[in-house]
Formats: C-alpha cells, sequence, structure tokens
C-alpha cells in the first residue's frame, strides 16, 4: 500500500493540475508572508515615527527645560581638531541668570573663560596679559549656552534646523546659528528626548572643528555671584581684545 501511495504521489508531480494547484498554494503562503512583512514594517514605521519628535517639538523642549532654569553645573570635555592639531581639555561649567557663565579648566589647569553679564574674560595661568572683550560683542563657540540662560526660542537662532536620531536613545538638531554662516559651517546639538543637551559640535568654513561634552547636570543649585566676578591678578595688564571678524 505504501508502495502505491509513493508511486500515485510521484505520477502526480507531472501532472498539470497538481502542479497548477501546488503553485496556486505557494503563491496563497508567499502573499500571506509579504502581507505579514508589509504590516510588521509598517507598524515599525509607525512606531519609530511615534517616538522620534520633530525639529520643531525637540527644540521646544530645549526652550522649556532651560528657560525654566536659573542655574546650572555640569562637567565639561572639549575637543578641538583644526589647522593640523588635535587639542582635548576639561572642566566644569557653571551657569547663572541672568548671562552668566563660567568655564573652569582643570585640563589645562589655571585656564579660565568667564562671562560675568557685561564683560567676558579670557585668561590662562602664565599668559603675560589677560583679554577681555565687551559680553555685546562675543562671538565664541560657548555662546550656544550662554543664549540658553535667557529666554530662548531655539527655532529664531538655528537656521535649517533638523533632527535625526543619534546614539543611545537621543537625537541631533542641527543647523546653522543664524548671522554666523560666514564662519560656522554646521552647529550639532545631541539632545535628550526630555530637552537636556548633552553635546555641542561646531563644524567651521574652514573645516575645523569644536565639540563640547557635558556630563554630570546639576540644576538650580546655589551659585554666589561672587563666583562670576573675575579679579586680575596682580600686575597682569587687562587688553581689551578685538571681536572675530
Amino acid at each position: 500500500m505504501t508502495s502505491s501511495i509513493v508511486l500515485n504521489a510521484d505520477k502526480n508531480r507531472g501532472c498539470p493540475i497538481h502542479a497548477a494547484f501546488s503553485a496556486a498554494w505557494m503563491g496563497i503562503r508567499f502573499s500571506r508572508a509579504s502581507l505579514l512583512i508589509a504590516l510588521l514594517a509598517a507598524i515599525f514605521s509607525s512606531s519609530l515615527q511615534a517616538q522620534q519628535p520633530t525639529a520643531h517639538d525637540l527644540a521646544q523642549r530645549v526652550d522649556h527645560h532651560y528657560n525654566q532654569l536659573h542655574s546650572l553645573k555640569a562637567q565639561f570635555a572639549e575637543t578641538y581638531e583644526g589647522l593640523g592639531r588635535v587639542r582635548s581639555e576639561s572642566g566644569t561649567l557653571l551657569l547663572l541668570k541672568p548671562g552668566r557663565m563660567r568655564w573652569d579648566y582643570s585640563n589645562p589647569t589655571g585656564k579660565l573663560f568667564l562671562l560675568d553679564g557685561k564683560y567676558a574674560w579670557f585668561y590662562s595661568k602664565g599668559d603675560p596679559q589677560i583679554q577681555r572683550i565687551a559680553a555685546k560683542q562675543l562671538d565664541d563657540f560657548r555662546s550656544p549656552l550662554r543664549f540658553l540662560l535667557g529666554h530662548t526660542q531655539l527655532e529664531k537662532e538655528i537656521d535649517h534646523l533638523a533632527v535625526s536620531p543619534a546614539a543611545s536613545g537621543t537625537f541631533t538638531l542641527a543647523g546653522i546659528p543664524h548671522g554666523q554662516e560666514k564662519r560656522v559651517q554646521r552647529l550639532v546639538l545631541t539632545v535628550n528626548a526630555d530637552g537636556t543637551i548633552t553635546a555641542i559640535e561646531i563644524q567651521e568654513t574652514d573645516g575645523a572643528v569644536t565639540r563640547f561634552t557635558f556630563a554630570g547636570e546639576q540644576t538650580n543649585i546655589p551659585l554666589p555671584p561672587a563666583t562670576f566676578k573675575f579679579t586680575p591678578p596682580p600686575g597682569l595688564p587687562v587688553v581689551d581684545a578685538m571681536p572675530p571678524v
């Protein structure tokens, strides 16, 4: 009996009806599989769209996060690549409204950038002079966070703003700082979903790249106003620096 069934099955394989039935069945199975794949792809795509905010939404989260702060403390790492060299530095960042900012470098030690609300001060231990520039003339790469100390609208400060997914659930907001088109080719902010900035990258038109990364953010902590007052070391001249061209 078994041999007969096998033989009949072998004979049926050459039968046009059997071949047509098999092809139809395979077509149904393929169609179902294709439909399932399409449905899964649609669900996955809609899920990604639901999880990824628009540039407008993320910019508003950044605005909300920083506009409600009155002070901030964070650790920073700074890297610069350009003119055939690479420089890495790090330290502590302090911000206090209105418009005060202090970058204390631990590597290298003795380096300081301070904004007291009226002037920006630049000093490195061992320098023969101290540089000072009016805050209104300041055009420094640290200024994006300075602007975030006031009432800010990121979409008005960065042109052509676009969002992209990044690593570990973060996003990038990229564009060109308004009015700096001749100097900055692209500004990239790495942002958490809650609007916290974890990195700032500035890509200059001459090919140089400066990147700041931030960690250990503490918000709305007591910071004495005297922290943002600079007293020049005795005997060092103060030079009024020219604003960047």
